[in-house]
């Protein structure tokens, strides 16, 4: 049982620290394994290793207590929360965040060991339920194409026997636990057929899933009622979803928190559904990955900061792939390479834009690149 530690002041962490590490013992199973300050720091790490408890101050200045538990039960639903406090009031609050325990400052060893004690207690009432729960947790994916992960990881694919069946199926996942009239699913797949033949093929495609969602072990269902489907969400987790949550628990963009930024970029792999080219998903996608560059900008800054200029320049010219109709990616890259006097590159790269935007959308850069672009050259040409 890996535990972590979280209190803003440091002398209270060393406190629990040091009196944790008294009550830890060889027939305690316990296993301390980080002690932070820094409430975005714990949340990274458990991103990375997740522990299975963790003891949270709960009035800090930045995130409380409360706000970090539920973001680590978000990250981890079987991680075991305990709450140390100054504060009895807050005792109530604490359980309606699922929380194991709660301690009172200063803490008291006996007590302490008594939270240990119901922390190792939940741990053996849980054991050998992590393995069968990440089944239950297997994600299924939408980034660049419809697949699935398995509970170790590793990805699979859906052998359809129609082309229809997966556009359905993805259209389901998108308005998962709403329900789509099979009318309007007719209209969107099949809208030249004749009804009888259109419902038919409807029928065909709902049972393909059904077997698929059933050969995959996803805990989905597909539910018919009042004339329309139902795509019933279980305990599956959703890439593009997991995705989202990661961008909202993540610290602010500095050269100690970079690794972490880079990773969550990486767990980007496409646009959404990119590889099927539904034309119903495009919104989607143009959200998604307006998502991505606003927070991929802040990445290539400090990477360009840091002087990690190959890096930025990779970060950039992704934005220019994802979105050539926003000049954000051209802008970075060429106020980077002026910074480095790379004029060929700065001046190819407004050529780039100017073209891009002319030739594929009918207009011109905007007037704050253009002046930016106009007085770089200037500068250069007077060697300023």
């Amino acid at each position: 049982m890996k535990v972590i530690i979280v209190d803003d002041e440091k002398l209270a962490l060393l406190k629990l620290e040091k009196l944790l590490h008294s009550q830890i013992g060889p027939d305690c199973h316990v296993e301390l394994i980080g002690a932070y300050q820094d409430p975005y720091a714990a949340l990274a790490a458990a991103r990375e290793a997740p522990p299975d408890a963790a003891f949270l101050d709960i009035e800090m200045p930045e995130v409380s207590g409360f706000e970090l538990a539920e973001k680590l039960l978000e990250l981890h639903p079987q991680m075991q929360i305990v709450f140390v406090t100054a504060y009895q009031d807050f005792a109530i609050k604490a359980f309606e965040v699922n929380a194991l325990d709660y301690l009172l400052k200063p803490v008291h060893p006996s007590r302490l060991n008594v939270t240990l004690n119901r922390v190792v207690r939940f741990s053996h009432m849980n054991a050998g339920g992590p393995k069968h729960d990440q089944a239950a947790k297997t994600m299924l994916c939408c980034l660049q194409s419809l697949h699935y992960r398995d509970e170790y990881g590793h990805p699979k694919h859906f052998q359809w026997k129609t082309l229809k069946a997966p556009e359905l199926f993805s259209y389901l996942i998108y308005y998962r636990d709403k329900m789509v009239s099979k009318q309007a699913l007719i209209d969107l797949l099949w809208p030249e057929q004749d009804i009888k033949k259109a419902t038919t093929q409807l029928h065909t495609a709902i049972y393909q899933i059904r077997q698929m969602i059933k050969t995959s072990g996803l805990d989905l269902q597909i539910k018919y009622h009042d004339e329309g489907y139902r795509l019933v969400w279980g305990e599956v987790e959703l890439d593009v979803e997991a995705w989202e949550r990661s961008l909202q628990g993540a610290p602010p963009v500095a050269p100690e928190t970079l690794h972490h930024h880079l990773a969550t970029l990486g767990l980007y792999t496409g646009d959404f559904l990119e590889e099927h080219r539904y034309i119903w998903a495009e919104p989607e996608q143009e959200r998604i990955r307006l998502l991505w560059l606003n927070y991929a900008k802040p990445v290539a800054e400090c990477q360009v900061r840091l002087g990690q200029y190959a890096e930025a320049a990779k970060l950039y010219q992704q934005m220019i792939g994802r979105l050539p109709f926003l000049e954000d990616g051209y802008a970075g890259l060429m106020k980077m390479y002026a910074d480095l006097h790379n004029y060929a590159e700065v001046r190819r790269l407004y050529q780039q834009l100017s073209d891009v935007f002319e030739g594929e959308y009918a207009m011109t850069p905007s007037a704050d690149i253009t002046a930016w672009y106009l007085e770089w050259e200037q500068g250069v040409s007077t060697g300023a």
